[in-house]
């Protein structure tokens, strides 16, 4: 069972894995546990999880599902889930690879199922009833991970085995199965005394109900905030295609709400400034007042984990993430990202000089004018203009684009096929290998609505395996947030649209081309700062000259787009990259600096924006520019798995920057030889090695940081 990322997916945080040390008499049996959970079998009578799914690729039969079926199921799942592990820890035999690790990663199967949809769906689908459910499932599937993972009695079984490893002639994938298990446990703290684990398992618990509450307050904050637009003349500079797509006929006005694709269409389109602030004050100060108020749901949920690695033995919540992952410690990632920081604040504080210049003494630039006048800067500097590029990105070309561009690369095709999905929208593909062999189900679904939460993400419904000969392919999903056209019209497409898509396309190609047998480390896997390296990489792509000749045709003409108009815009491309890299690195060392914080210094936090503030200014914010993600709105860290971790798409930065000169230097961006290469050990590799040597297998070498500053524009110095 592939515990670590179900618990991620469930508790929207780091749920982290244990082992204990300690006498088995301090270790509570999981049957003490299960009577705290009883379902009848009238409660589960008619419930979709119950019956084996028949329907197309296995999906959810998701017409079926109501609301009330998901908590009959999880506590059906939580038994059962409870019965196979009691059943390992039980067996009198001794402890062996098969009875011990294998029987562990076949566990859970149910609990799998339901959580994975019912935490995708509330991720699509949110009504008011899977949000009072989200807050009941949160919390007791924490308890029952950890029940698991602080385990004495189970952890001693794999400990045994592990002790054996040099004599159980494995193959390589059990072998890494097996020390993955291990590390899992270890790191969790099952090796500690009973009144820690106690304290842990509490902790988690706690910090999964925050999360939990601090997403859904983001949800509703950004729900909550609606520009309306009435007089013609309050919509001056809006594109026609943007206001047919933001047109409310109930309202009778121009409606713009918080989702990121309306708010920076707005924000670089509308010339009346007064409006721009309203909009930009509405995104900035989302749930940060009022009875929506997350700052201090941030600073108890930063409390708790700097507790929490206190007890494990941690300098800071950093220093536990960390230790594993490419950077290796909280100074090694913040060295990393000032290095990038430096000439990223120099370029910045140089755009802010010319569009100042622009605007001369009319008013002082602030915030809420950066998007509008970078873009007047770069019209005016490189003669372009979004509006003259979107007609040439229409959503069904861009996405046939990236279709063609797997199968250059790795031989990979798309069959569209009729499945039921949760949305009307979502378009599902049938994903074959250049054998013709089933990949995957891949299911995209493109547009922002009120029940769905806000940026672009990949999930899956149902991962990988290859145990006993089952084979079970996964199904992987790509969201992103796009402004539903009005009926009959094209979806166009910023080309920062584009890239995102190409983007989040590329961990779902990690998702699916997975050639691992087990779950645990199949699929999209590694250490946060590598696992956003297969995705990245594929942006490179997407405005590479012969790329953009495949799919870039005017939806009205079919004209390819003019090679001076992509001149144009490659020109362009580091335009404004100051700004964009700043904002980045400022929410990236803000994240840092929440999880830096030993747990005396967590204790006397009060503030969640003056803690902020004091942490940005001390390293020369200036107050043009907002971070990426205010405390109070940062859910990557504060609802997502990423604590201490956004750094990790600059890291990966390295990576793909590094990565794609190796296709470069063939001079063929679908250079076959190093397309199989990333192929073999990228894409279909998993966790199967430490992320260092699955890079290095690909690229024959160690990253070199030169290609991540060139491409952004900055001066390559030491």
């Amino acid at each position: 069972m592939k515990f670590s990322s179900l618990a991620i997916l469930c508790l929207s945080g780091f749920v982290l894995a244990g082992c204990s040390g300690k006498d088995s008499s301090e270790q509570p049996a999981a049957s003490d546990a299960a009577d705290e959970i009883a379902v009848s079998e009238a409660e589960l009578a008619g419930n979709p999880f119950m019956a084996e799914w028949d329907t197309p690729y296995g999906v959810p039969p998701f017409a079926d599902i109501e609301d009330e079926h998901y908590m009959p199921a999880v506590k059906k799942g939580i038994l059962e889930m409870r019965a196979e592990i009691a059943a390992i820890v039980e067996n009198p035999d001794a402890p062996t690879f098969d009875n011990t690790i294998l029987a562990m990663e076949k566990a859970g199967k149910l609990i799998n199922d339901v959580a994975n949809t019912f935490f995708n769906i509330t991720g699509t689908e949110l009504n008011d009833t899977l949000q009072a459910l989200q807050t009941e499932i949160s919390p007791m599937l924490s308890r029952e991970f950890d029940a698991i993972n602080l385990n004495l009695d189970l952890f001693e079984r794999v400990q045994s085995v592990y002790a054996q490893k040099d004599e159980l002639d494995l193959n390589e994938q059990q072998a890494r199965l097996l020390e993955l298990t291990h590390r899992g446990f270890i790191r969790s703290g099952a090796a500690f005394p009973q009144d820690v684990k106690d304290q842990i398992t509490d902790i988690n618990a706690e910090i999964a109900g925050l999360t939990t509450k601090f997403g859904l307050n983001l949800l509703a904050a950004t729900k909550g905030f609606k520009l309306e637009i009435t007089d013609e003349a309050q919509s001056a500079g809006l594109s026609d295609d943007f206001k047919a797509s933001v047109w409310d006929d109930e309202a009778g006005a121009w409606v713009i709400g918080l989702n990121r694709s309306a708010y920076e269409t707005f924000m670089v389109q509308s010339e009346v400034r007064e409006l721009r602030e309203q909009l930009f004050n509405g995104y900035r100060l989302r749930a940060s007042s009022g009875d929506i108020d997350n700052g201090p749901l941030a600073i108890q949920v930063a409390q708790l984990r700097a507790k929490r690695a206190e007890l494990m033995g941690y300098e800071s919540h950093a220093h536990y993430q960390l230790e594993q992952r490419m950077a290796k410690t909280p100074a090694g990632a913040e060295d990393f990202l000032l290095r990038v920081w430096r000439p990223g604040l120099a370029r910045a504080k140089e755009e802010l000089a010319d569009m100042q210049a622009m605007v001369g003494d009319e008013f002082t630039m602030a915030g809420h004018d950066w998007w509008h006048y970078a873009e007047k800067v770069r019209k005016a500097r490189y003669d372009i203009d979004e509006n003259e590029l979107k007609p040439y990105f229409e959503l069904e070309a861009v996405r046939a684009g990236a279709y063609e561009m797997a199968n250059r690369l790795f031989g990979v095709t798309f069959e569209l096929v009729d499945v039921n999905g949760w949305n009307k929208v979502v378009n599902s593909y049938d994903v074959k290998d250049e054998n013709g062999n089933h990949l995957g189900l891949f299911m995209s679904d493109m547009y922002a609505r009120d029940s769905k939460r806000g940026g672009a993400w990949m999930s899956a419904y149902r991962s990988s395996s290859n145990i006993d000969g089952e084979v079970i392919r996964p199904l992987i999903t790509n969201n992103l947030n796009l402004s539903t056209p009005p009926e009959g019209d094209p979806t166009l497409m910023r080309f920062s649209e584009v890239a995102t898509l190409f983007h989040e396309f590329g961990h779902a190609l990690h998702g699916l081309m997975t050639q691992i047998d087990y779950p645990t480390f199949s699929g999209v896997d590694g250490p946060r700062d590598y696992t956003e390296f297969p995705a990245q990489i594929l942006e490179h792509w997407a405005a590479e000259p012969e790329m953009l000749a495949l799919f870039a045709t005017h939806y009205q003409t079919g004209e390819v787009i003019p090679q001076e108009l992509v001149e144009r815009m490659l020109a362009a491309g580091n335009f404004n990259n100051g700004f964009g890299t700043t904002e980045y690195i400022a929410a990236s060392l803000l994240d840092l600096r929440w999880h830096m914080l030993s747990s005396e210094e967590a204790a006397k936090l009060t503030d969640a924006r003056a803690f902020e503030q004091e942490v940005l200014r001390g390293y020369g914010l200036i107050d043009e520019i907002e971070p990426r993600y205010r405390s109070q709105y940062f859910s990557h860290i504060f609802a997502g798995g990423y604590s201490a971790g956004y750094y990790a798409y600059l890291w990966s930065e390295i990576l793909d920057a590094d990565g794609f000169a190796a296709f470069k230097q063939a001079e063929n961006i679908f250079d076959p030889a190093t397309a199989a290469r990333l192929k073999k050990w990228v894409y279909e590799s998993g966790g199967l090695l430490e992320a260092d040597e699955l890079y290095r297998n690909f690229r024959g070498q160690d990253p070199s940081i030169e290609p991540l500053l060139e491409g952004r524009g900055f001066e390559v110095t030491e």
